[in-house]
């Protein structure tokens, strides 16, 4: 008993500061750090091609930048978890006339297209992770083509995102491209645009898992003290849903008996009116002969005996004659069907008619193909479907 006290002090202690930090529960956005993604940027991107783009010339931007009004720079990079990433970057820009180039004044305007790829190196990985803002160091290789005349290029730069949450940011960057040949001038390109980041791969920071294993220890230690109190909730609790699983298991075993049953006189009703059979016309005649109005007799009194079904009636015609003749001629046979079984004291509201013309013939005796009048008479019925039943 004595042990016992301070245990309990220990615990509600710990509920108690859980409660007052519920946030501290939960890991949020600032314990977890990308761990690999697919970079795509679109952007502008400005070129410096003087002869010595590092000297005096360095900042007359006037003088020396290229650049359009435009997007000219699309990239795609993928970064993995150790910090070395890859990326290509295709970029247009224009020569403008008045323009320092190889060190002369450009006398006409010329196109510049280049492919740059590059590996990176993502300098976080050295300085610690901030979450929102990337600097990186990059070295490659590249093409440039500058009015039809082309150069290979070693390259190297450095640059930087800032995120502003997991997928979208801002990327900026210079890279001096060297060209290979000798006789080639050296550029500076500098670029800057949007990036947006998919494929994202997390994982948690130091601090992060730190946080993580804090977490887990305050649900460990809370998981603990509340079995120990509803033990006995729990037990009463598996003793009433057991009594409600067997009181569930009785009266479903109770519906499939009634819908078996259901479904056996619904067969038995639906095979008693097929056995009856259809009825059958005179050709162009809405008429009952006396052998249909035998097997309506029949019909309305199994109806009567059975008041929850209802019926669709439906009466066809033979192909002969025009199409919406026969319609018509369909719809005045199940007037007669359904009028002589309303005559017999059934509701109207059991019987639903449907009239189909010269559609659903039941042989080939259609326009195309000649027949006997008896393969013609087959088509010319009124025949019954049960819709709707009801058990008793």
């Amino acid at each position: 008993m004595k042990n016992l006290q301070p245990n309990l002090c220990i615990a509600l202690c710990l509920i108690v500061t859980l409660v007052s930090a519920q946030e501290s529960m939960e890991l949020t956005a600032k314990d977890s750090i990308v761990k690999s993604s697919w970079v795509a940027g679109l952007g502008i991107n400005i070129v410096e091609d003087t002869a010595t783009p590092f000297g005096d010339t360095f900042l007359k931007i006037k003088d020396t930048w290229n650049t359009v009004p435009y997007p000219s720079s699309i990239s795609i990079a993928r970064n993995f978890s150790n910090g070395l990433g890859i990326k290509a970057v295709g970029s247009y820009n224009k020569y403008k006339v008045g323009k320092l180039i190889d060190g002369q004044i450009n006398m006409a305007e010329r196109d510049y297209y280049a492919i740059d790829g590059m590996v990176s190196y993502d300098l976080n990985k050295i300085f610690g992770e901030t979450g929102w803002f990337d600097p990186f160091l990059q070295a490659g290789a590249g093409y440039s083509s500058i009015g039809d005349i082309g150069r290979t290029t070693g390259n190297a730069g450095f640059g930087f995102n800032t995120w502003f949450n997991d997928t979208w940011g801002l990327n900026f960057n210079t890279m001096g491209k060297w060209g290979l040949k000798e006789g080639d001038t050296r550029q500076i390109q500098h670029s800057a645009g949007v990036v947006y980041r998919f494929g994202v791969e997390k994982e948690l920071s130091k601090k992060g898992e730190e946080h993580l294993a804090l977490i887990e220890a305050m649900k460990k230690e809370q998981q603990r003290v509340q079995d120990s109190t509803d033990a006995a909730d729990r037990a009463k609790e598996l003793a009433k849903r057991m009594a409600e699983e067997q009181e569930a298991s009785r009266l479903a075993a109770a519906e499939k008996d009634r819908i078996e049953a259901e479904n056996k006189r619904r067969a038995q009703i639906e095979n008693e009116i097929k056995n009856l059979g259809k009825i059958y016309f005179a050709f162009n005649s809405s008429t009952l002969n006396s052998e249909s109005k035998s097997t309506l007799t029949q019909l309305a009194t199994l109806m009567e005996a059975t008041p929850t079904i209802t019926l669709e009636v439906a009466s066809y015609t033979d192909s002969r004659g025009p199409a919406s003749y026969n319609l018509a001629l369909s719809e005045r046979r199940v007037k007669s069907t359904i009028d002589y079984l309303l005559e017999k004291g059934l509701s109207q509201d059991r019987l639903v008619p449907k009239a189909y013309g010269e559609t659903n013939l039941v042989n080939e005796c259609d326009d195309n193909t000649p027949c006997s009048e008896t393969k013609h008479k087959m088509n010319r019925r009124s025949e019954f479907v049960v819709m709707r039943f009801l058990a008793n």
